[in-house]
């Protein structure tokens, strides 16, 4: 059986669980908390698995271990319908989880983990406001594909989608105001409407 070590509040983790819940794919999740007495095993676990050590790290029913949510996407949706099979289709698929990788989770995530797990006070105001005006632009690209399109894959829902979805959801606990972006907030409402939809946790 595929094991994952995680974190039930990571959306980076979530991506992962949220794929293979709509796959039906058996998994053993394994946890891995902060700040708990039991935490520094935990990652002391993660890092054996792999020079990267981080969370969500996925082992394979033969042993072998993947590392990076995206990654961990691509791998998980080879030859479903959440991948497209044409070269350019899918390369507009990475593009966007390129884009999520880049543009998007390092501040719209890490202000999120700050505001909610962490200490905002030990963080600056001037790094706090970059966070918010840069995740905020990100979600205004989002917004202006949103407008034309229903989804991020050129032929629906897919991986790309997942991988936007797991931190915009929930942009709000990171102080992002998501009222100018309808289009986005009805993409909201349609990824939560799918079949096999899960939440985080």
């Amino acid at each position: 059986m595929l094991q994952l070590h995680r974190n039930a509040i990571s959306g980076n983790c979530y991506k992962v669980e949220l794929l293979l819940h709509r796959l039906a794919r058996p998994v053993e999740l394994i946890d891995v908390t902060f700040g708990q007495p039991e935490s520094e095993a935990q990652r002391a676990a993660v890092k054996s698995l792999s020079t990267i050590g981080r969370i969500p790290t996925l082992v394979l029913d033969d042993g072998r271990v993947l590392t990076e949510s995206n990654a961990i996407l691509c791998y998980l949706a080879e030859g479903t319908p959440y991948v497209p099979a044409d070269a350019f289709d899918r390369a507009q698929v990475l593009r966007w989880m390129f884009f999520e990788q880049n543009l998007h989770e390092p501040h719209i995530a890490t202000r999120r983990f700050v505001m909610t797990q962490g200490d905002p006070s030990k963080v600056s105001a001037d790094l706090l406001e970059i966070w918010l005006e840069r995740g905020t632009d990100a979600l205004g690209v989002m917004e202006r594909h949103l407008s034309e399109h229903d989804w991020f894959g050129p032929a629906g829902y897919s991986i790309a989608d997942i991988a936007l979805y797991a931190y915009t959801h929930v942009a709000d606990q990171g102080g992002y105001d998501l009222a100018p972006f309808p289009a986005l907030r009805a993409w909201l409402e349609r990824f939560a409407a799918q079949p096999g939809h899960r939440a985080m946790g």
